[in-house]
């Protein structure tokens, strides 16, 4: 009971001090947006159902007013796991690329983006990531269950990427970024390659970041490990201290499986200031979630101790999933924001779409992380200044009490009630 009167303090209450005092003359990182990946699966899912669905379900993510204003999409550099298959550009054995052909990603993939980008109002920025080599270049002859890079194909494997972008700017798409691997550290049943830290190093020194700095894709950003946080300040450390291959990459992805470690987003930050942190993939695991709370918490909590730790951005996996949570392939089903119902041609948005809509609605690409001092632990916040001069306070109230809490920007005092289990933003 104490507990609970604690945590349903009375908003009539007067403190001498601010809960969340806003400083929006100090400014930390500048954010590019927010995004979701536009896989196979994703694109096949919105084929499935009639045309109106479809519009609505593109517009509710994309439509910076009606929907939750994505800038951001991410595609895979051929096949991975939420593909129909695994596939390559090239037939098997054509190390010089002569046979490269992106036909089938401008059947359901290049079109969703350019849909995305008629109601985007904007290009939308394409991080590519690749999931595995063709099998002809690892050693183990196979897309799945890992194996490496084999030497003799690392000059190839780099070409491979700039005949990928080149390929998909020839179709309209932008591509502001790639990752080296996708999950480098992971043995999958799925598309995978393992790089150990010095291994990516030394691709990106000598090979990757070469080959597209003296190419068309010369402007195009090289990211690293693309894998969660646990171990990503030793993975970032051992590239970025080299500065011959730090030269060529923007910075470092990360994912949010099996940890919430987000204090080592912040000292990769530390350790290397001049670099940029970008979110590429996060999602809820073991197939659609319906009707889950704790889905949508579980998004702005990372997204909240992500951003107070540097993060200039946020991807989100898959779009649209089928009511299953794929089609995948592999059976490594998985919740999205939005899930397709098929036979009833119904659009589901889930507690996850609601609570990322708190910050891509509001925080826009340009925006800057804005000093907070913070007097209540019990509310997870963060703060922006956009660049038309808003300010957006974003608070998340994860416990079972009803709550307030007072937030003070430019000498001025407001209070604000949270009901258990809510999120609120506050707009200046």
């Amino acid at each position: 009971d104490s507990d609970k009167r604690f945590y349903t303090k009375t908003l009539k209450q007067t403190k001498q001090i601010p809960d969340f005092v806003l400083d929006d003359t100090i400014t930390y990182q500048e954010m590019i947006g927010f995004g979701g990946a536009f896989t196979e699966s994703s694109a096949y899912n919105l084929i499935r159902i009639n045309k109106e669905q479809r519009e609505q379900a593109i517009k509710a993510y994309f439509d910076p007013v009606e929907g939750l204003g994505y800038t951001l999409g991410r595609v895979s550099i051929h096949g991975c796991d939420f593909s129909l298959n695994s596939y390559t550009y090239i037939e098997e054995g054509d190390k010089d690329l002569k046979t490269f052909d992106i036909a089938r990603d401008e059947q359901w993939v290049i079109p969703l983006i350019h849909d995305a980008e008629k109601y985007a109002g904007r290009k939308i920025d394409i991080l590519a990531s690749p999931w595995s080599p063709p099998a002809f270049m690892k050693d183990n002859q196979s897309m799945i269950q890992g194996g490496k890079l084999l030497p003799e194909f690392r000059q190839s494997w780099a070409n491979y990427y700039v005949k990928f972008i080149e390929e998909y700017r020839k179709r309209d798409v932008k591509i502001w970024g790639i990752t080296v691997q996708n999950e480098p550290a992971a043995t999958q049943r799925w598309d995978s390659c393992i790089y150990s830290a010095e291994e990516e190093r030394d691709f990106v020194r000598d090979y990757l970041g070469p080959t597209m700095k003296n190419s068309e894709a010369s402007d195009v950003n090289i990211l690293i490990w693309d894998h969660n946080r646990d171990i990503m300040v030793e993975r970032a450390e051992v590239v970025l201290k080299d500065p011959e291959a730090a030269q060529y990459v923007w910075g470092t992805g990360f994912h949010w499986y099996t940890n919430e470690d987000f204090e080592n987003v912040g000292k990769v930050h530390e350790m290397f200031p001049n670099k940029g942190l970008l979110f590429t993939e996060g999602c809820q695991e073991g197939g659609v979630h319906y009707n889950s709370w704790k889905t949508g918490e579980r998004y702005a909590r990372n997204m909240i101790g992500d951003f107070n730790n540097w993060c200039q951005g946020y991807i989100d996996w898959n779009l649209f999933l089928d009511n299953t949570g794929g089609p995948n392939h592999v059976n490594n089903l998985c919740d999205a924001p939005i899930i397709v119902d098929i036979f009833p041609e119904n659009l589901v948005f889930q507690s996850s779409y609601y609570y990322i809509g708190h910050f891509s609605k509001f925080v826009k690409p340009g925006a800057f992380r804005i000093h907070m001092e913070s007097n209540y632990e019990d509310i997870q916040s963060v703060a922006f200044k956009n660049t038309d001069g808003s300010v957006v306070f974003v608070a998340m109230n994860e416990t079972d009490y009803e709550t307030g809490y007072t937030v003070s920007y430019n000498q001025k005092t407001y209070q604000v009630k949270m009901n258990p289990h809510s999120i609120v933003t506050v707009l200046f």
